[in-house]
């Protein structure tokens, strides 16, 4: 099966749902990026993975016979670079990144290295067994404990400095995780279209960024454009292209940064560069294209076209 090459694609499959941590969000974006695609005039099929793997997933793409996919999978299978290289051996043309850099962003070690590689400024980290990280404290804290190939905050421990005990991590952990420095300061992020970023937002939550914090109404505050210093954000819209290119990204990422601001421009540093940014109604991507006069249907069609571009 191959995808037609048109550059006009009048047919989106919309792949939505599948078995990661992240299915319920993933379905809420899927959901809302197809409604948008009919408003902006194309035919689209919505396809719920749930637990479909190989066979499955190519019969139901077979069945569909999009010109393109759009890809509103979140975390893993969907976001590390799996889904896609089934894409590629369909030749079917697919929005957001490719195999390589969804495998680089996914794995959190490995991002960080292509962003050292890129004089891009990261925190210490190391890889731990979680059992280990359960009895006793591998690094010095205030650290971070996550798995390192999932996104959304899914799974986070925040171990604040002068705690007397290591985390209790959920039995469901993976049996490695990522203890990472912690970073103080205020949240921000960066929207990245192909080569152009968009605007920096600041996240004001009442506590931890953390997965209901990022999908629940009220549950955080966007201030866009953030009300930061010039020479701050010109560094977050230099950085997220930076970070978008050094892992070979194309289509729309979202660099998520943390700035300690009695550091100045040393306490900006990158959290994560996330290839599949959220789309629901309370994401930051379409947030940020909205500022920038992009409506969400109008997002929609270019990240269609971006794809078909690219194939």
């Amino acid at each position: 099966m191959a995808g037609r090459s048109s550059r006009t694609a009048h047919s989106v499959a919309v792949l939505m749902g599948g078995p990661s941590a992240e299915r319920e969000v993933s379905l809420s974006s899927g959901r809302e990026c197809a409604d948008a695609l009919r408003v902006a005039g194309y035919q689209v099929t919505e396809i719920d993975l749930g637990t479909a793997r190989g066979d499955e997933i190519v019969r139901r793409l077979t069945d569909a016979s999009p010109d393109v996919v759009f890809n509103a999978l979140h975390g893993r299978w969907g976001e590390d670079g799996c889904v896609q290289g089934l894409l590629d051996w369909l030749n079917l043309p697919y929005t957001h990144s490719g195999v390589l850099a969804s495998a680089l962003a996914m794995d959190k070690t490995r991002a960080k290295q292509a962003f050292r590689a890129a004089n891009l400024p990261v925190v210490e980290s190391v890889i731990a067994d979680a059992s280990e990280v359960r009895q006793r404290h591998v690094i010095p804290p205030p650290y971070v404990v996550k798995p390192n190939d999932e996104g959304s905050s899914v799974g986070v421990y925040i171990v604040h400095d002068g705690a007397n005990q290591p985390p209790a991590l959920s039995p469901d952990m993976p049996a490695r995780v990522m203890v990472e420095t912690y970073a103080p300061g205020r949240e921000l992020t960066t929207t990245v279209m192909g080569d152009r970023a968009l605007e920096v937002t600041e996240i004001v939550t009442e506590g931890w960024y953390d997965y209901a914090a990022k999908y629940t109404v009220g549950g955080s505050r966007h201030v866009i454009p953030a009300d930061i210093p010039d020479d701050i954000r010109a560094a977050c819209l230099d950085m997220a292209v930076r970070a978008h290119k050094a892992l070979g990204c194309t289509g729309l990422t979202r660099t998520d940064f943390r700035w300690d601001e009695a550091r100045g421009l040393d306490g900006l540093i990158i959290l994560e560069l996330n290839t599949q940014p959220g789309m629901t109604p309370t994401s930051l991507a379409p947030e940020q294209a909205a500022h920038a006069g992009i409506d969400f249907p109008a997002l929609m069609r270019w990240m269609v076209e971006d794809a078909l571009c690219r194939s």
